[in-house]
């Protein structure tokens, strides 16, 4: 039986485009200090190549850790976690919950950015859920919520613990509110 976390095909299809959006936006403070390493722009590619149906499922699960490795040649924790936006964002072609992981990291990485800005992971989350479409959110809502079933990336492990566990529960707790803003670009 497939997990709850997984999502069906067309779904994926679907939240990888916000996925990639909320890591691409992010993509510069992993940039800055590693310009010459590729991964997580590519990464962002072929989730984008995905939600379009350019790319299959099978070739994404294969190639969705290599972003990940990326995090490993930064240092600052601001680059480290928009390397793992990007990793999330292309594992969402194998599980439809690693979108909320994109979006988690890549909120995180705003943040951290902007020390001098309390109020930049907010506005990272505020941008996120504004920038959702009608489906995607409604992808997003048959997501079990972060930290209640282990069978997949909102299980017991790092996204649903501290300040990822935090913008996750407040993702998904906005998710069933209507927002005027839903959708806009």
């Amino acid at each position: 039986m497939p997990s709850s976390q997984s999502l069906s095909e067309s779904d994926r299809r679907e939240v990888a485009a916000w996925a990639a959006d909320c890591a691409e936006r992010v993509l510069v403070v992993f940039e800055t200090e590693a310009p010459e390493d590729g991964r997580p722009r590519d990464a962002i590619a072929r989730a984008r190549g995905f939600a379009r149906g350019e790319l299959d499922t099978a070739g994404e699960i294969r190639r969705r850790f290599v972003a990940g490795r990326a995090a490993r040649a930064v240092s600052s924790p601001a680059a480290v976690a928009a390397a793992r936006a990007a990793a999330q964002a292309a594992g969402v072609a194998h599980m439809g919950a690693h979108a909320l992981g994109a979006a988690a990291y890549a909120a995180n990485a705003a943040g951290l950015a902007a020390p001098d800005r309390p109020e930049a992971l907010e506005d990272e989350i505020a941008w996120q859920l504004r920038h959702m479409t009608d489906r995607t959110r409604s992808a997003l809502r048959q997501l079990p919520p972060v930290g209640e079933d282990p069978a997949g990336p909102l299980g017991a492990g790092l996204l649903a613990s501290g300040v990822l566990g935090s913008i996750i529960r407040e993702m998904q707790a906005a998710l069933g509110d209507a927002s005027p803003q839903e959708g806009a670009g």
